[in-house]
């Protein structure tokens, strides 16, 4: 076996990751960003962090922020590592790896806002026009698709 034709884990985590959290942040900023003129980048990133603090974020200025950042991108990095094990006794996952990353995108999504925010201080999601672009389609196609992708670029 070539040493490019040899699994990176890392490499395929860690770019997955970075695509993912690239892809869905950008778009959140996008799209939050028209629908409401409040929603400025620092203001989403508070928005992360306000999981753990709750509405003491908006308060903690640059520091909530930079948590917000820190804690997008490590969730972005845990799915793709999710999908990294996944792949190693699933097969499918990487032979057909769009429809399996469309579908872990919607499943990402899925845990995030049934899951996740309704056991954090953010409690129980808000639906509206931005959380339907930014939920069931932005997931899809900017974070799961990159994440599978990744994967399966560096497992062959």
């Amino acid at each position: 076996m070539a040493a490019q034709d040899k699994p990176n884990a890392t490499a395929a985590i860690l770019i997955g990751g970075l695509l993912a959290g690239l892809g869905d942040i950008t778009q959140a900023f996008i799209v939050f960003g028209h629908y409401y003129p409040t929603a400025t980048p620092f203001r989403i990133l508070q928005g992360i962090s306000r999981g753990f603090f709750g509405p003491h974020a908006r308060e903690m200025g640059w520091t909530s922020a930079c948590i917000g950042l820190f804690v997008h991108f490590l969730i972005a990095t845990t799915a793709a590592a999710v999908y990294y094990l996944a792949s190693r006794k699933m097969r499918l996952l990487i032979d057909r790896w769009v429809i399996c990353g469309l579908l872990f995108g919607e499943c990402i999504f899925l845990f995030m806002y049934f899951v996740v925010m309704p056991l954090s201080k953010v409690g129980w999601p808000h639906f509206d026009t931005a959380t339907y672009i930014t939920g069931p389609f932005g997931h899809t196609f900017l974070v799961g698709l990159p994440i599978a992708w990744s994967i399966r670029r560096f497992s062959k």
